[in-house]
């Protein structure tokens, strides 16, 4: 340490454990590989719940080395972190991940100080990255089919090859070509200045391999996406082409699992990203490649932009008010806030550390497109000019302890940000009799493809439900789920005498995990319309032999597919 000042000191243990965390992230994400060709699912699925945990893991290993390396009377003089982190910006400068360095630093200075602290002194509030760095060209492989669709689909497979062998590629490229000349005009395929680009990284997530990139005209483009699945026993099938931008941006939603993708430079990925995504935030595409936490600091750096920038107030979300958690937001920003109340309704047996730990295990799980992710935040605050009053007040009365008024600023000291969508029982009140129906249909495949991934919403009323811009119903409110696994479903026994149907109270024995799924329907539905709807749809829901067979299949060790794209029909396999 003698040849380095306590700045340059702290400046480099900060990289050093980002390095550390890097590292090891990188073998995580290298062996997606492997676990694709050799099928292993529930290892895939254990790595990414590693990856996710990781970065907690080495914040707090970098923070404890920096107490054992520097004296805590220098590492918590505050006033010397603004010429630390001058020499931390010496330090990343050089470096291709610039931007993450930046938020793992701010994640150390967090652990170590509180966030009384925090300013754009001591912190990268505001990055520091040059704006135009996300710009140049991410590394591509590009094809001119001149013509011929069949001849570079070949190509393209034969270029991210495998070791597996397809298990019907004549079929496979027949299909993909099909799919191809249906999705694009016909003028488009035949222009001899038809350009293919595909990134060289393949990006995987759980039983799934995706090539991604553009196909693109001197006037026009569209996204590209190539899913490949691996059916042990025949091989690999190359599962559909995607070129309609919903439907891309459906799979990288912020209803799924993060994907595990090589990324050498992640700014020109994310810039490539955007390019073919126009309509997704920086913040979200982050988040989708499993840089969360930066993820966050995007998402931070837009919201405090949002407020200085507009007249925008938070209001209370619309919708029923919650028994757990109470909900505000921003009309004009598209998120969510949450906190949890002080005091819970009398219907709800959890207490708060239970609400804290289910919403955690979100982060952790398959999310299946099903499940809203959330981003966890300590301590914001907030000019108190930005709350509509009556916004204000609710929440100071059913949280005090979590909001608080000091001065001309509202402290929120813990509340998690969702992604905002339409409260389902709201949208079915004022949807056409067609919408009604859609929404339903995809209500009850939620409900199955989240109980394929092992979770149980618990309260499955519809108010816990949103309709995402795309049509997609998502679930939302985490205070009651958990593992399928851990449930038990029961049919109710038969009536004793007469007189027992009639009583208030079942004649039989509930334990705490019991679950009856024939009461399903005077709970879920009061509109008799929709109930019958729901039963024709949906009908296996109301059984328990279907719930206990999902569950010996995830006891067995199967991985049900859940597919983030439309096939010839959504399915659960």
């Amino acid at each position: 340490m003698a040849q380095h000042s306590p700045d340059v000191e702290i400046a480099r243990q900060i990289l050093l454990g980002f390095d550390d965390y890097r590292e090891h992230f990188r073998l995580i994400t290298e062996g997606a590989r492997s676990r694709f060709e050799q099928a292993l699912w529930q290892d895939a699925q254990r790595a990414s719940a590693a990856r996710i945990s990781l970065y907690e893991e080495k914040v707090s290993q970098t923070a404890s080395a920096l107490r054992s390396a520097v004296e805590s009377q220098v590492l918590l003089d505050v006033e010397r972190w603004p010429r630390v982190k001058s020499e931390y910006i010496g330090l990343i400068n050089p470096r291709f991940d610039d931007e993450l360095s930046e938020t793992w630093y701010n994640s150390i200075f967090c652990t170590l100080f509180s966030h009384d602290c925090i300013n754009d002194d001591t912190m990268f509030i505001h990055t520091t990255r040059p704006a135009n760095r996300a710009q140049r060209m991410a590394q591509t492989r590009r094809y001119q089919p001149s013509g011929d669709l069949r001849g570079v689909l070949e190509q393209i497979l034969s270029d991210f090859a495998f070791d597996v062998p397809y298990g019907d590629l004549s079929g496979d490229l027949e299909r993909l070509e099909a799919q191809l000349q249906v999705s694009l005009p016909d003028w488009v395929c035949k222009d001899p200045e038809l350009v293919v680009e595909l990134f060289t990284s393949v990006l995987y997530r759980n039983k799934g391999a995706y090539l991604v990139g553009r196909i693109f005209t001197r006037d026009e483009q569209w996204p590209l996406v190539i899913p490949l699945l691996h059916r042990e026993g025949e091989g690999l099938v190359a599962d559909a082409l995607i070129t309609d931008e919903a439907e891309v941006s459906i799979i990288f939603s912020f209803t799924r699992s993060y994907f595990m993708v090589e990324v050498s430079i992640p700014a020109e990925f994310i810039g490539f990203l955007r390019q073919i995504m126009p309509g997704k935030h920086v913040a979200e595409l982050y988040t989708s490649i499993g840089f969360y936490k930066h993820g966050k600091s995007e998402f931070y750096r837009s919201l405090i932009n949002h407020l200085a920038t507009t007249d925008d107030r938070f209001v209370m979300a619309p919708g029923v008010r919650g028994m757990v958690m109470s909900v505000f937001t921003l009309p004009g920003f598209n998120t969510v806030f949450k906190i949890i109340k002080d005091r819970f309704s009398h219907a709800k047996n959890v207490n708060r550390a239970t609400v804290i730990e289910k919403y955690r295990l979100v982060k952790s799980v398959d999310r299946v497109g099903r499940m809203a992710d959330t981003q966890e935040f300590a301590d914001f605050r907030f000019p108190t000019s930005k709350f509509d009053p009556e916004c204000l007040a609710e929440l100071l009365e059913v949280a005090p302890s979590t909001v608080e008024v000091q001065g001309d600023t509202v402290l929120v000291r813990h509340c998690w940000t969702e992604r905002r969508m339409t409260p389902l029982n709201l949208y079915v009140e004022s949807a056409s009799e067609q919408q009604v129906e859609e929404a339903l249909e995809d209500y009850g495949l939620a409900i199955k493809q989240l109980a394929a991934a092992n979770i149980f919403p618990g309260d499955m009323l519809l108010k816990n439900f949103g309709v995402t811009r795309h049509g997609r119903v998502v679930f939302y409110d985490y205070d009651e789920i958990c593992f399928l696994t851990e449930v038990n479903f029961r049919y109710i026994p038969e009536a004793r005498y007469p007189e027992d149907e009639m009583s208030s109270e079942p004649w039989y024995s509930v334990g705490p995990n019991d679950v009856f799924p024939e009461e399903f329907p005077r709970f879920l539905f009061a509109d008799l319309k929709q109930r019958r709807l729901f039963a024709k749809l949906h009908g296996e829901l109301y059984d328990a032999n279907y719930w206990k067979g999902l569950q010996q299949a995830i006891s067995d060790g199967k991985v049900i597919d859940v597919f983030p794209y439309r096939r010839r029909q959504e399915a659960i396999q």
